[in-house]
């Protein structure tokens, strides 16, 4: 198996919104974004799937290892060889690779957040450095493209904190800000015994305008000029959107089912948006 074909694998099986978006790059940008995203699902899996915390610790550490590896010239594993032909010509850097697997690491140690600037800093790492390596894989002319693509990034990850609201509690992780939950009459452990409500359904309404709040900041700082190359961008943002309205069409019923859309729907939303956008 080729580097390439490694990331290309690793990227389908995920069964990722994003996979159909690079569905409709050009060969070398798809590459290029598939093996970015494959060292995230990779250092993700560290910190999702490894329960000894010391064991995780020192396979983030070995990942940072690998990152110098990369912009040394003797990438070892095969996403690192993957993304070795694109660093220079997309502006890949070692300090934002590293940011994203500080963010990892973060969920090793932080399970709760005591208000939205904490989880911020959070989504900034794990999904807002993303969106910027993405925005630069996908061609930009104007510097606010980036803004879009920092604001972007953390509308998906605030997406997806609400559809995994469930999930995240039955690993002991409560990624709504602690004061939030306080200010509806909530807490941290009414969410890890899943306990749903009125309550509930206001707490979730409100995640779910400040996510909405944050696509409706990335579309306004999106120039003009950049929009056609960033259809792949706004190929996800049509889907994460798509499934947040599903969210809230099932009454943010999160705590026991993860809501998702179906692939049929996915391409479809991918190719009306390519088409339009």
């Amino acid at each position: 198996m080729t580097p390439d074909e490694y990331c290309q694998q690793k990227a389908a099986a995920s069964g990722s919104s994003f996979y159909y978006s690079f569905l409709f790059l050009p060969t070398e940008k798809r590459r290029a974004i598939t093996a970015m995203y494959a060292f995230c699902r990779e250092v993700d899996d560290v910190a999702d799937e490894v329960s000894d915390i010391g064991l995780a610790r020192t396979k983030l550490a070995w990942w940072r290892t690998e990152v110098a590896n990369l912009f040394a010239g003797h990438p070892q594993h095969p996403v690192t060889q993957a993304l070795a032909p694109f660093v220079q010509a997309y502006g890949i850097d070692a300090a934002r690779m590293n940011e994203i697997i500080d963010g990892m690491e973060m969920d090793l140690v932080h399970h709760r957040y005591a208000d939205f600037a904490a989880l911020e800093t959070y989504c900034h790492r794990v999904a807002g450095i993303v969106g910027q390596f993405s925005a630069a894989i996908f061609g930009y002319r104007n510097a606010s493209t980036l803004e879009y693509a920092e604001a972007l990034g953390i509308a998906f990850q605030l997406t997806n904190i609400i559809r995994d609201v469930g999930e995240d509690a039955r690993r002991d992780r409560v990624y709504l800000p602690q004061d939030e939950l306080a200010r509806f009459g909530l807490t941290a452990e009414d969410i890890l015994a899943r306990r749903s409500g009125e309550a509930f359904g206001k707490l979730m309404e409100f995640q779910a305008q400040r996510a909405q709040s944050f696509y409706e900041l990335a579309f306004s700082r999106l120039a003009p000029e950049d929009r056609a190359s960033q259809r792949a961008g706004l190929i996800m943002a049509g889907i994460y959107r798509a499934l947040l309205e599903e969210i809230r069409r099932d009454g943010f019923d999160v705590l026991e089912q993860r809501v998702a859309l179906t692939p049929l729907r996915k391409l479809w939303i991918a190719w009306k948006t390519w088409v339009t956008a």
